[in-house]
């Protein structure tokens, strides 16, 4: 399990290297596969892939804690992960608030997948990512002071 986790991430982070994505996306995930709740394709997941690319380069993860439920080992069942994605934002990042310009800014990105597992691929996920803590980092939400108020009415 720790070589797959290890691939699925890079999935994510050495996007750029691949030759057919959509390909290399359907080794791990389903189609569609059922992201918060929302079915989503395979060409949805690359089109994601390819724009948190875009805004960020520089990609790496670090996996913090991995928690496995009964079967998924065997490719059935559940994983829990939480990691951090760090990278530079160098490109137009979509967020929840819209597009952020790029910023140059280093960011890190915190967030835990609780994957459902079928058959060796993920059918389910339930994403929580700190767009917060991300959006501060980006300064496009700043912390109420007589200075952050000054700083967002220039945004």
């Amino acid at each position: 399990m720790d070589e797959w986790l290890q691939n699925l991430v890079r999935l994510w982070t050495r996007f750029r290297d691949r030759e057919d994505p959509v390909k290399d996306f359907a080794k791990f995930y389903a189609d569609p596969v059922s992201i918060n709740g929302v079915a989503s394709t395979i060409e949805q997941l690359v089109a994601r892939a390819r724009a948190l690319n875009a805004g960020l380069s520089d990609l790496e993860s670090e996996v913090l804690q991995v928690v496995q439920g009964a079967g998924a080992v065997d490719g059935d069942g559940a994983v829990a992960l939480a990691f951090v994605m760090r990278g530079t934002h160098t490109g137009p990042y979509p967020t929840p608030l819209g597009i952020i310009p790029p910023t140059g800014r280093s960011v890190a990105i915190r967030t835990i997948d609780v994957l459902t597992l079928s058959r060796g691929r993920v059918s389910a996920i339930w994403v929580n990512a700190d767009d917060l803590g991300l959006l501060r980092q980006l300064e496009a939400v700043v912390q109420g002071s007589p200075e952050a108020d000054a700083r967002k009415e220039s945004l």
